[in-house]
């Protein structure tokens, strides 16, 4: 618990000290029952390790998946021993190593001791917890259950942080050997060719045109690499900021579903979360068209989150959302069939949650299409590469060796 240093009068005398408690607000309440009345409360700051200093530093604002759910689970067995909020939130603060959840669980206590709701504090933090999750904590206190929602919730981010981890997985190797065969480029055509260059410019004999087009693209490398570099540089940042606005993030994520095979990975992990995160707001008792303008908001890709605002649009209309679902265009025949008969029989949670479980078992079956895809692919440009690489370097060194054997 931290530990806050006061200055207060008590009988018209000027007294300080330090004390501990969850905020600064709790030292006033203390303070009050000594019969201090505080002047100034400021928390006392403690020398950060080196590890927790390079976390703070390189954390960039972000908090992963995995933190939040060890606090989704931590906060579900703490509320279901009726430990109160206030010192749940605080106990687990005290507790963390994450910089930025750490400062963000302070806020949240802070809040909720001035009065403030639990879901009210979460929405406070918009880049920690999406309104998904505000939304869920919103029911729970409402119904009185926040031990379900937060079970719930931690069940939800494990299935998200176990299909992102797939799918990083099965990219890591195409982006590792890619990257290992851009550097053997440059390091090739900065420093290896132009040596074999001087060497052919003593022979005084024509060279083939695959040497050729080797040293002319190494002349250029090495006296304007500088300015490559720079154009590369200066595309990609006006792509990373075109992409951040509306019409770029909404043409970049429907160029991601066109992408062959890529995007059918994409769209299946896309359609699979909403319908999973689609099943756990109905379970929890979130209406269903707000759970759809929620998640409309929450989906990673803005070209199915607008099909997915449509299909509420279509419900407040009073269509049906098999219907609805069918007149957006995104879902197989299979999917439309089984959220027809869950709409009928009264059991869509559970159906669109057997949707979810489909769509995560076409996830893992296009990743190892995927694998199976980019690794002869990965192959037949290594080979290339090497080929036109052997046959600029060698070619003339083997006309050299007829010439002199003659």
């Amino acid at each position: 618990m931290p530990s806050f240093h006061y200055t207060g009068r008590k009988a018209g005398q000027l007294v300080s000290g330090r004390l501990e408690a969850p905020s600064d607000g709790g030292v006033a309440s203390q303070l009050a029952n000594q019969g201090i009345v505080p002047i100034h409360i400021e928390k006392v700051k403690i020398a950060q390790g080196i590890d927790a200093a390079f976390k703070k530093t390189f954390s960039f604002g972000r908090v992963g998946l995995y933190p939040l759910i060890m606090f989704c689970r931590q906060m579900y067995t703490l509320a279901k021993a009726g430990v109160p909020i206030v010192y749940s939130i605080g106990l687990l603060r005290d507790n963390l190593h994450h910089p930025t959840l750490k400062k963000t669980l302070k806020d949240i206590v802070d809040q909720l001791t001035a009065g403030r709701s639990l879901a009210d504090c979460f929405q406070r933090h918009p880049k920690v917890f999406s309104n998904l999750f505000v939304s869920l904590v919103r029911v729970g206190e409402n119904t009185g259950r926040l031990d379900l929602a937060f079970e719930r919730l931690a069940v939800y981010l494990e299935r998200e942080h176990t299909t992102r981890k797939n799918i990083i997985g099965a990219f890591r190797y195409p982006i590792i050997v890619m990257s290992a065969i851009l550097v053997a480029m440059f390091i090739v055509n900065i420093w290896v060719i132009p040596t074999f260059a001087d060497l052919f410019k003593s022979f005084h004999t024509e060279l083939p045109w695959q040497t050729k087009i080797l040293i002319a693209t190494s002349d250029f490398l090495v006296h304007y690499g500088w300015l490559v570099l720079l154009v590369m540089g200066g595309a990609l940042g006006l792509f990373f900021q075109y992409i951040k606005t509306a019409p770029g993030k909404y043409q970049w994520d429907l160029f991601k579903l066109r992408i062959p095979k890529v995007g059918t990975v994409v769209e299946h992990a896309v359609l699979g979360r909403f319908a999973g995160a689609f099943s756990l707001m109905l379970k929890t008792g979130v209406p269903m068209i707000q759970a759809i303008h929620v998640l409309a908001k929450t989906v990673d890709n803005d070209y199915i989150g607008r099909k997915v605002f449509a299909i509420g649009t279509g419900i407040e209309r009073g269509e049906g959302l098999a219907k609805t679902a069918a007149s957006v265009g995104i879902f197989p025949p299979l999917i439309l069939q089984m959220v027809r008969v869950g709409e009928e029989t009264g059991s869509i949670d559970e159906l669109l949650q057997e949707v979810a479980d489909h769509y995560d078992r076409e996830v893992d079956y296009d990743l190892k299409n995927l694998s199976g895809a980019i690794e002869p692919t990965i192959i037949a440009f290594i080979a290339v590469f090497v080929l036109i690489l052997a046959m600029g370097v060698f070619l003339p060194l083997w006309e050299l060796s007829t010439v002199v054997t003659k």
